[in-house]
């Protein structure tokens, strides 16, 4: 089996937070030419790396979703323990069963790539990052309403947001090869970043096949931004929050205000609380996004299971189903070979 040392291939990695449009970015770069994902993995939803590998541990070992990049854990570089010569050759190897041979430019996407890109680049020859950023608050309402069992308040969603996009941003000062994206101009014109990266990675673009991104998704989350600070009972929480991190996300070319808030609207808010005051704002919404557990999960019972056990047997049971599918991937790696 091909162990990936081979001059001639291109390790291309997707990375972005959760929600930030990489699976849709990951299926048009595989279907450029000479550019494969993963192909024929097992019966399960496999499209992302971490789910055939046991190299570094995944992400729900840190928190899952709007929660990893707290765990310093998370962020691997290239002093990273794990780069051991025996263990990048198991990850090679892991990923190459699934890729296409007849292709030489490889293509992963793994949300949590974001905080390994010096570890990618230390353990792939030819590594090149597409890097995809979306609007805080598209991205942290998006994650709210993914997970289900672990409902977390938005103030943390936009820390964590920060917080991954400010380790990323002194790690990308050591990566030799880097495109970088905003889902916003992405949905605004296709077809310019998609002739960017294939230019980017070396490649063409197919006549046909490429799936359109569309801005209506982000619009909902918009609108229903602008109804939390304008018309909801807890908007001075929401007009808080905004405050707070309006400074922060500039830095990055993004607003919680403009063309999300009338101007004259911002004029007319309340003066900025205190501190003291903010600090009750953040444990009621922290209380609001526990109890938001339970009425998401009181039609399913499952669900309702996992609300109630503590993060700890959550881990657990997520661990169990890691390993069924580390096993999976490991029986179609046997039959390879």
């Amino acid at each position: 089996m091909e162990d990936g040392n081979k001059g001639t291939y291109k390790y291309v990695f997707i990375c972005g937070l959760n929600r930030s449009g990489t699976t849709l970015l990951d299926r048009n770069i595989g279907k450029l030419e000479n550019c494969t994902g993963f192909k024929n993995t097992p019966k399960f939803d496999a499209t992302e790396g971490w789910k055939l590998q046991d190299v570094y541990p995944p992400e729900f070992e840190f928190g899952g979703p709007g929660r990893y990049g707290f765990d310093p854990r998370a962020h691997l570089t290239e002093s990273s323990g794990l780069l051991t010569p025996e263990n990048v050759a198991r990850l090679r190897k892991a990923w190459h069963l699934f890729w296409d041979k007849s292709k030489t430019i490889y293509v992963e996407k793994t949300p949590a790539n974001l905080l390994m890109t010096r570890f990618l680049q230390a353990a792939f020859p030819h590594s090149y990052f597409i890097v995809i950023k979306r609007h805080p608050v598209a991205v942290s309402m998006a994650t709210q309403r993914l997970w289900k069992v672990k409902v977390t308040s938005l103030h943390r969603l936009f820390e964590h947001w920060l917080r991954c996009h400010e380790l990323f941003d002194e790690d990308k000062k050591h990566l030799k090869h880097l495109y970088e994206l905003r889902y916003e101009d992405y949905v605004n014109d296709p077809a310019k970043y998609h002739q960017e990266i294939a230019q980017f990675i070396g490649t063409r673009i197919p006549e046909e096949g490429l799936e359109q991104p569309s801005a209506a998704h982000s619009k909902k989350y918009f609108e229903r931004w602008c109804k939390l600070l304008t018309n909801s009972a807890c908007r001075n929480y929401y007009r808080y929050i905004t405050r707070k991190y309006e400074p922060r996300f500039a830095k990055f070319g993004y607003s919680l205000t403009k063309d999300l808030v009338p101007a004259e609207e911002v004029c007319r808010w309340e003066p900025e609380p205190s501190a003291a005051v903010g600090i009750l704002y953040y444990l009621w919404a922290d209380m609001c996004a526990f109890l938001l557990r339970f009425a998401k999960a009181k039609s399913d019972p499952k669900l309702l299971i996992k609300a109630v056990l503590p993060d700890f047997i959550l881990t657990r049971v997520w661990r169990i189903r890691y390993r069924h599918i580390l096993n999976e991937a490991k029986r179609f790696q046997l039959a390879g070979e």
